[in-house]
């Protein structure tokens, strides 16, 4: 055992502090048979031989490094400035552990500090916490807020929110007796009608996601009137990189805004991990999940940051925990923290732009072909639905473009099987009109 830093006096000294004489005296009390194994492994290989067989099994994944890629579905490919690798590397970052000790973790609450105020200028919100697991937990987490404030127990959600992000607020309600009624959204949008129906006084919150699963642009001023007028919270779950063009949550007096800012310098890692974050109004500060970073001055006058509001469920008062995320992603975090800055204000916007402009011009182009149509008529960001027509199915269609070097989008039918043959695309910055006009081609020639 070569990587076990223990010498044979080491071993020696063990075995007298325990009074037996050898290792195998240890092993008694197992049986016989389970003692006697082989693991049956080939002999050791040299460095340069391991390296290339990791490099061939990497190969037979469908990267978008060598494929052009129009699947999104809440992972996105968006460009990373080189910056944000090289700063988000550095040992002090990469190696730090939980800040509890503020007197040598000032980089660190810093980073976090910065983050939550970044995102706050980008939501309208005014308090942040340090960022949860992802966007689908954030989302069950207001949703616990929700319920724990206004103390009632349904939730009122609507079908154009990401499938997965329903199935992870069913899971984390489910030991609640809370019950959980889903509006519809046939048009691609919630339904408006449906929803003041349903609501009633036993409500806790409207969950709404915007842009939503279909990439539309939902309402939210009007779904926001809607749910305070019966006395329920607002919960807005968005993409950050929409906030460049779109209302801001603040703007359509959301209570609680939260997503997923994967897409704000973090890659698609392969679904994770990702980096969620959560706002809301300042009445809610107590209740928020997770941790919060403070600004605040030492004994000598000094700026400074802790986390504050410490009597939370990673310390004290289990009890009354507000939940079972005691931690964050702090180093993804710090990539959004980068990210935000290098581009600023101009560049968020000039940036959701670019996805507008980029998904709308693949859309003409797309529904320009014979089998192709819109499938919903409403303004969207950087993901549209469109229905293949005819015999075309999208499997076959999707298995056609792999070979041509192009990942194409998501079968709807798979969440939502009253939309038959029909396919999510997105578009983002990263897309270039050459490999929009490769993708209409190819389809073009099904």
């Amino acid at each position: 055992m070569d990587y076990i830093p223990n010498t044979e006096r080491d071993k020696e000294i063990m075995l007298k502090e325990m009074g037996v004489s050898s290792f195998e005296t240890l092993l008694e009390g197992i049986p016989q048979p389970l003692r006697e194994f082989s693991l049956s492994l080939q002999e050791g290989l040299a460095e340069p031989h391991v390296l290339e067989i990791l490099k061939e099994l990497s190969e037979k994944n469908f990267s978008t490094g060598k494929y052009i890629s129009f699947l999104g579905a809440g992972a996105y490919e968006h460009y990373i400035p080189s910056l944000v690798d090289h700063l988000a590397s550095r040992g002090e970052f990469y190696t730090c552990y939980t800040p509890y000790q503020p007197e040598v973790s000032q980089g660190t609450l810093q980073v976090i500090y910065e983050f939550q105020t970044l995102i706050c200028e980008l939501t309208g919100m005014d308090v942040s916490n340090a960022s949860l697991y992802d966007g689908s937990t954030a989302l069950a987490e207001a949703a616990l807020l929700s319920i724990r404030f206004n103390e009632k127990n349904k939730i009122v959600l609507s079908r154009s929110v990401h499938p997965e992000y329903r199935q992870v607020i069913a899971t984390y309600l489910k030991g609640l007796r809370t019950e959980i009624v889903e509006v519809g959204s046939p048009e691609g949008i919630t339904d408006v009608d449906q929803l003041d129906r349903i609501i009633d006084d036993r409500t806790a919150a409207v969950l709404i996601q915007n842009p939503n699963f279909f990439g539309c642009v939902e309402d939210m001023e009007t779904l926001s009137s809607i749910a305070h007028k019966h006395g329920a919270l607002f919960v807005a779950c968005v993409n950050p990189v929409s906030l460049g063009i779109l209302k801001s949550p603040g703007e359509y007096n959301a209570d609680i805004a939260v997503g997923d800012a994967q897409v704000l310098g973090n890659y698609l890692n392969y679904g994770g991990p990702y980096l969620g974050f959560f706002t809301v109004k300042k009445e809610f500060l107590r209740k928020i999940p997770g941790r919060i970073a403070g600004e605040t001055v030492d004994s000598n006058g000094r700026r400074c940051f802790v986390l504050t509001l410490q009597a939370r469920e990673q310390h004290i008062r289990r009890q009354k925990a507000t939940s079972n995320i005691c931690t964050n992603q702090a180093l993804l975090a710090l990539r959004a923290c980068i990210y935000l800055c290098a581009l600023g204000k101009p560049g968020i916007k000039e940036l959701a732009h670019l996805n507008i402009q980029k998904s709308h011009y693949a859309c003409e182009k797309l529904s320009a072909l014979p089998a192709v149509k819109p499938l919903f008529k409403k303004p969207f960001f950087h993901e549209f639905a469109v229905k293949i027509q005819g015999n075309y199915r999208i499997n076959t269609m999707n298995e056609h473009l792999l070979k041509k070097g192009i990942i194409g989008g998501l079968e709807i039918s798979r969440y939502y099987p009253e939309f038959d043959n029909s396919v999510l695309f997105c578009v983002t910055e990263t897309k270039t009109k050459e490999s929009i006009d490769r993708l209409t081609k190819e389809l073009s020639q099904i």
